[in-house]
């Protein structure tokens, strides 16, 4: 199993981090975690490394691939996943920061152990919309940090499938983190994360 993330996916979050807008007209952004990276389930707790002092939390609808895939033709894409859910891309700010600064790679503040959270599992179809309109939040300590609509990303889920499985075979079991809107922060210790999509909270995240 693997998790292959997509970043740069969501206008508002680009200009947040002020980065250089992408174009719809552009390739997705992928990078990867190691399935050690998984922490799974719709209640759990993450506990924040000892490595970072500056951990933050980036929301992100999440597929599983539920049948082996390569070269996947974009119209056919949707053959390819069932299931969605509410996932956390944790990131260490700081380490990702120095990283960029040296001009290195930077999949130790992405990558890490328990990294890429994911709440419990839902038919794609279980709203009733399709999967480019769907809504999700999530709450920090019951607070709203985070709101979209799956129709606001850049590239579309079909199109991030078709494009990753030019180059990676996909396989029954692998993760796409679709990319985060604007709103993302710093964890603590204490914190609670509920995540929810069209309202049904699928993620529930206590950080030690």
């Amino acid at each position: 199993m693997k998790i292959i993330c997509v970043g740069l996916n969501y206008q508002t979050h680009n200009k947040e981090m002020g980065r250089a807008l992408s174009d719809k007209d552009d390739d997705p952004v992928l990078f990867m975690k190691p399935d050690t990276a998984l922490l799974a389930g719709d209640k759990h707790r993450f506990y924040i490394p000892d490595f970072s002092s500056d951990i933050h939390y980036e929301a992100e609808l999440v597929v599983r691939i539920d049948k082996m895939g390569k070269n996947i033709a974009e119209r056919f894409a949707h053959r390819y996943y069932n299931e969605i859910t509410l996932g956390i891309d944790f990131t260490a700010r700081d380490i990702q920061a120095g990283l960029k600064q040296r001009s290195q790679p930077w999949e130790i503040s992405k990558a890490f152990d328990n990294s890429a959270a994911t709440g419990i599992f839902v038919p794609k179809d279980k709203y009733g919309k399709d999967i480019q309109s769907l809504d999700f939040q999530l709450k920090k300590n019951d607070f709203q940090v985070q709101s979209a609509n799956t129709s606001e990303m850049l590239h579309s889920v079909d199109k991030i499938i078709a494009f990753a499985s030019r180059f990676f075979t996909l396989k029954t079991g692998d993760l796409i983190f679709t990319g985060t809107p604007a709103g993302v922060g710093k964890v603590e210790v204490g914190d609670r994360l509920a995540g929810m999509v069209e309202g049904d909270e699928l993620l529930d995240l206590h950080i030690c």
